[in-house]
């Protein structure tokens, strides 16, 4: 009698939907286009530090910062995402470099080697932004010795 329960249960739990798959906020409509936005936003601060409008560029990383947090504190953030943030985080550390805090642009171009240097899978892109972050490292380098 005791088989009979045991077996009845096994067929009841192997009847059993599978359990939901798990939520990914990075395939979520809100996600994709703060990331998207983030792009933009750096896109135009570039410009802005191009034509020496440096107070502009420095406005749009600083409104920025709490964006590339929302975008890279998940779980897996997605490329379009991390490359904002690289994005941020590069120029930044050429403004820095551009007013001589040599020491703290390092910082920034180190986040970006350390982002890249672990991005799986790499590409010819991800591999592109890591040797730039090493080549930006070792210009900090040269002048934090002289």
């Amino acid at each position: 009698m005791r088989g009979w329960w045991l077996a009845s249960a096994v067929i009841l739990l192997g009847c059993a939907s599978a359990p939901p798959a798990p939520h990914d906020p990075t395939e979520e409509a809100s996600y994709k286009a703060t990331a998207a936005k983030i792009g933009q936003m750096m896109r135009d601060a570039n410009a802005d530090f191009k034509a020496g409008k440096g107070d502009d560029a420095a406005a749009l990383i600083e409104r920025a910062q709490p964006l590339v947090k929302q975008v890279i504190e998940v779980n897996r953030p997605s490329l379009e995402a991390v490359e904002a943030a690289s994005e941020v985080d590069d120029l930044y550390g050429r403004m820095l470099y551009s007013n001589r805090h040599y020491g703290w642009a390092r910082l920034q171009f180190q986040k970006n080697l350390s982002r890249w240097k672990h991005w799986e899978p790499a590409t010819a892109e991800t591999e592109r932004r890591l040797r730039l972050a090493q080549d930006e490292i070792d210009e900090c380098d040269k002048k934090i010795v002289q």
